[in-house]
């Protein structure tokens, strides 16, 4: 095998996130193109590769990238419900391939999706559009055509997940029969990897999937098995459109509705390999494709032990925020509005600290649960992402994360506190940001500081912050104060365990 220059584009997607450590570790050296690459700052592998910062719509962002690489990965989709995406995609493609041309790399390696003959929805059209401007570009490329992807925090998996555990009886649009070859993500990896090192004369779209052809319905029931659940009876109904199953998806389920749409429109089609050419050039990995209940085993297996590598929860949403806090002096001339509370504690900033860190998902925030809970179901409700994205690690966040319906803009920790920003992506009339600070105190033990801040959007968002001000006093106040009482607790907790011996 021979060592590359590769280019990443999606590295901090579901499948980029996890391509990038795989190559590294075949020797490869690693680029990475980001808009954001703040994102990339925590993850594991961040020292070990180079990060360009760019878009992919920009030709000169796209030539730094591209200068002196051998093989470019575009795992890169959009996931908007609506809009003229399809142009934007196409678009977009067509730079791509005209930079890897102009720069001389040898290949280009896309993930596309199964699809049958015929008529498509608009997501499967694009990523098809796509795939055959990439292998018209003149540059050797490779389409890897995959269907539903399994394992542990894919938004297929999720979305199978939460269904089958939510719903004791489960009625279902009628694509619930229809046929589906899902296919775990260690093969799509496999084959990804594999792709990069075939010869250039093999230039093609190729479909790949798992050694099952399952109905949906069936791959509820197989995860009910794999999960010690018993197998849910499934009524088809023909009154659900895809409209409408997106809406259940995303009340009833922690996948918001922009992320439900694509995922639901590409399931009113038969996908199932149309042809197995892939086995010619890139032989199955050793032991076989995972069958499908395997991967589900797998992914119940990674949530278990909390080793879930990356996550859909991480995926940017359609219309959330996504601008950083300004800083304090650039407020000037802007109408802004906060709420700062301060609190000392007794503990050593580094025990406050992982309180802070560990905060929301399962252990939840600390003040009025109910509230909380009623606020996440009001932005499912106008389809928003709601509070039950959670987060994919309990104990460590990192920059760019997803916790519940906030998303980490910055983060900073040491052995005297750290701080934290999270940045609001639910449907409010602004722009909403939660900093929570743990300094050592003057006299000892830690100061705690949280501040929420609001750049209202007109009228509107004058009046929004003003009818939940008085809940500001409840929820903030009693956030502030159950945290710094949290360590005295775990201690009360833990020291009698510790006294039997």
């Amino acid at each position: 095998m021979t060592s590359q220059r590769v280019l990443v584009t999606g590295a901090t997607g579901y499948v980029g996130g996890r391509l990038v450590p795989r190559l590294l570790a075949r020797g490869h050296s690693v680029r990475v193109l980001a808009r954001s690459p703040q994102k990339l700052a925590d993850v594991p592998w961040a020292a070990e590769v180079e990060v360009v910062e760019g878009d992919l719509s920009d030709a000169a962002s796209l030539e730094r990238a591209m200068a002196e690489i051998d093989v470019v990965y575009y795992l890169v989709h959009s996931m908007r419900a609506r809009g003229d995406f399809a142009s934007e995609e196409a678009d977009t493609a067509r730079v791509v391939a005209e930079a890897a041309r102009t720069a001389g790399v040898s290949r280009i390696v896309y993930l596309g999706a199964l699809h049958p003959d015929g008529p498509l929805s608009q997501h499967l059209r694009s990523r098809v559009a796509v795939g055959r401007i990439l292998l018209d570009s003149g540059v050797p490329a490779i389409v890897l055509q995959a269907g539903v992807v399994i394992g542990s925090g894919s938004a297929s998996f999720e979305m199978i997940r939460q269904l089958t555990e939510v719903l004791p009886y489960m009625p279902a649009p009628r694509w619930v029969r229809n046929r589906i070859q899902p296919i775990a993500i260690r093969d799509v990896l496999h084959y990804l990897l594999a792709a990069a090192e075939l010869p250039p004369e093999v230039s093609r779209a190729f479909d790949i999937g798992g050694p099952d052809i399952l109905r949906y319905g069936q791959m509820m029931n197989g995860y009910a098995v794999e999960a010690g659940l018993p197998q849910r009876p499934i009524a088809s109904l023909p009154v659900f459109t895809p409209w409408l199953a997106s809406q259940w998806v995303n009340l009833v389920t922690p996948i918001p509705r922009s992320l439900a749409v694509p995922i639901i429109e590409s399931l009113q089609y038969d996908c199932v390999m149309r042809e197995h050419d892939i086995d010619a050039v890139i032989p199955p990995p050793e032991g076989g494709l995972t069958g499908y209940r395997t991967a589900v085993r797998l992914a119940l297996a990674r949530m278990r032990d909390g080793d879930v590598e990356t996550s859909w929860r991480n995926s940017s949403v359609a219309g959330a925020p996504s601008d950083p806090l300004p800083s304090d002096p650039e407020w000037t001339g802007h109408t802004v509005y906060t709420d700062v509370r301060e609190r000392e504690s007794d503990a050593a900033p580094a025990e406050l600290w992982r309180v802070v860190e560990g905060i929301g998902g399962e252990r939840g925030w600390y003040s009025f649960p109910l509230a909380w809970a009623l606020r996440g179901w009001m932005d499912k409700l106008v389809g928003g992402v709601g509070l039950r994205r959670g987060r994919r690690d309990a104990d460590r966040l990192s920059t760019g994360e997803v916790l519940d319906w906030w998303r980490v803009e910055r983060i900073s920790r040491g052995p005297e506190g750290g701080a934290l920003r999270l940045r609001a992506e639910m449907r409010v009339p602004g722009r909403a940001w939660l900093e929570l600070d743990v300094t050592p105190a003057a006299g000892g033990g830690s100061h705690y500081r949280q501040r929420a801040v609001f750049f209202p959007r007109g009228l509107a968002g004058r009046l929004y912050w003003f009818s939940i001000l008085p809940f500001h006093g409840v929820i903030f106040n009693g956030m502030a104060n159950r945290i710094v009482a949290e360590p005295d607790r775990l201690r009360s907790v833990v020291s009698p365990r510790r006294g039997r011996g």
